[in-house]
């Protein structure tokens, strides 16, 4: 009960008193306007809440975007993997969280009003973070996948992308088809680990916990190539002399948002504000910062 309400009653129970005691004019004027002003009190707080779930609703049904959804109210937790250029690596300068993923995650905070709160986990733990309800979403350059969709939910998708092969600038490997019979380097639990798994066999996979550490391995002689994201792929590339991206990509795919399967409240958020953010612009803008054209 509302501490208003409370006081409210009390002054119809002293009221009430007065009247056992002895009984006047101004004792049944006492009353009366003590009941009187209990009935308003309780009228007005229930217009209140009338009218507080009538906003709700209209909110609700005009599409506008809220916090609903986030395991602790007011704070959309983030679970990435940031070693992951452009999309999400550390910053030199004060090692924060930058990049494409980080900007347009927070973003969509904003749009819910929430706070936004990064964690950096290994690239194979952010889904099970995801369904075990630690992180309320997974944004890491990911990619829709039938075997992910079977564990999470995905957003619509915010990018695309594809995955390319790094070589050595004097390897015989050309294209694709020249990865058979060869050691590929990719990282752990992403689709070029996926896709090169499925396509080459286990026995002719290398796998990482950072697409960097495949890259150092390709340029000690250690793999024949490596199979990962254009961007990343480009940053690498341009870090360490020796080494070119073939022109013939490996596959096309797209990034979207994970969530825990059935929490319809915050895709639907999501959803929303990325619906906002590809309108007005900013998802172009965020892009284009980190993404020039080539």
């Amino acid at each position: 009960m509302k501490k208003k309400m409370i006081s409210a009653v009390m002054a119809v129970a002293v009221a009430a008193g007065l009247m056992a005691c002895g009984s006047s004019s101004a004792d049944s004027a006492v009353s009366t306007s003590a009941t009187s002003a209990a009935s308003v009190q309780a009228q007005s707080s229930s217009d209140a809440e009338t009218s507080s779930a009538d906003t709700s609703a209209a909110a609700s049904a005009s599409g506008t975007i809220t916090g609903d959804g986030v395991g602790t109210a007011g704070t959309l937790v983030m679970a990435t993997n940031a070693e992951f250029p452009p999309y999400e690596y550390h910053d030199g300068s004060n090692d924060e969280i930058v990049g494409i993923d980080a900007e347009i995650a927070q973003a969509i905070a904003d749009k819910m009003g929430c706070k936004l709160q990064i964690e950096d986990i290994a690239f194979d733990s952010i889904i099970p973070e995801v369904t075990s309800g630690k992180a309320d979403m997974g944004m890491a350059g990911m990619t829709v996948t039938d075997e992910r969709k079977k564990s999470v939910d995905f957003s619509d998708t915010y990018a695309e992308a594809s995955q390319v092969i790094i070589v050595k600038n004097d390897s015989a490997i050309t294209s694709p088809d020249g990865l058979k019979d060869k050691i590929i380097g990719v990282q752990t639990g992403t689709t070029g680990d996926i896709y090169a798994t499925d396509d080459f066999g286990d026995d002719h996979v290398e796998r990482y916990n950072k697409g960097m550490e495949a890259v150092q391995a390709l340029s000690q002689g250690k793999i024949d190539a490596v199979i990962i994201d254009r961007e990343p792929a480009k940053v690498f590339v341009a870090d360490n002399t020796g080494l070119k991206i073939l022109d013939q990509a490996y596959t096309t795919e797209q990034y979207a948002i994970a969530v825990e399967k059935g929490n319809t409240a915050l895709l639907n958020n999501i959803n929303a504000a990325l619906a906002e953010l590809k309108a007005d612009g900013t998802l172009d803008k965020i892009v284009s910062k980190y993404i020039t054209a080539e």
